[in-house]
């Protein structure tokens, strides 16, 4: 990508890629998508579809989220939509539960996920469980660990942290802050 990437592309970048890709070497990941017992969308909802930035939505050059009925998309600040995108299929699953969206990504033989939480501006939430910092992540699986197994899982380049909580256990973890991240503004 070389000279092409700016600092607004390379901000929204990482972090969408935190967010939404699987982008971290360690990720907390679980044996189906989530909630389990929860039926997926065939199609993401009106509500959510639209062009999104994160960080400084009048920035010209920062990337935007697209979200369509079918997946999602990035475009640069340039209009050129080559950063990449995902449809809904068997391994890019979305639910809806107890008004957050569950995109759940395979990888492997994991599933990895992210929560959005639409806000009443039309802004969205994007949440995951940060291992980025070592010495943070020993502290929030032994954390996790009192709350639900953890079975460690090595693929190829990546370590998971595989968990299979309940529906009422996952939406425990939730409201105890176990997930974080960052909003995108609406800007279409």
């Amino acid at each position: 990508m070389g000279a092409a990437i700016n600092k607004s592309f390379s901000g929204l970048l990482l972090c969408l890629l935190h967010l939404l890709f699987l982008s971290s070497c360690k990720e907390v990941s679980f044996p189906q998508p989530q909630p389990a017992g929860v039926s997926a969308l065939k199609e993401v909802p009106a509500a959510l579809r639209g062009e999104y930035k994160a960080g400084d939505a009048q920035n010209p050059d920062a990337d935007t989220l697209i979200i369509e009925s079918w997946g999602y998309h990035f475009r640069d600040g340039k209009d050129n939509d080559w950063l990449g995108k995902g449809v809904l299929s068997d391994s890019l699953v979305v639910k809806f539960y107890q008004n957050y969206y569950f995109v759940n990504f395979r990888s492997g033989t994991q599933w990895v996920l992210r929560l959005i939480r639409q806000k009443p501006s039309g802004a969205l939430e994007f949440l995951s469980i940060d291992l980025s910092d070592d010495e943070k992540t020993r502290e929030l699986l032994k954390k996790l660990s009192k709350k639900t197994s953890v079975k460690e899982v090595h693929g190829k380049e990546e370590t998971y942290y595989q968990i299979n909580p309940s529906r009422d256990q996952l939406m425990q973890l939730i409201r105890e802050g176990y997930f974080t991240g960052a909003e995108l503004t609406r800007i279409k």
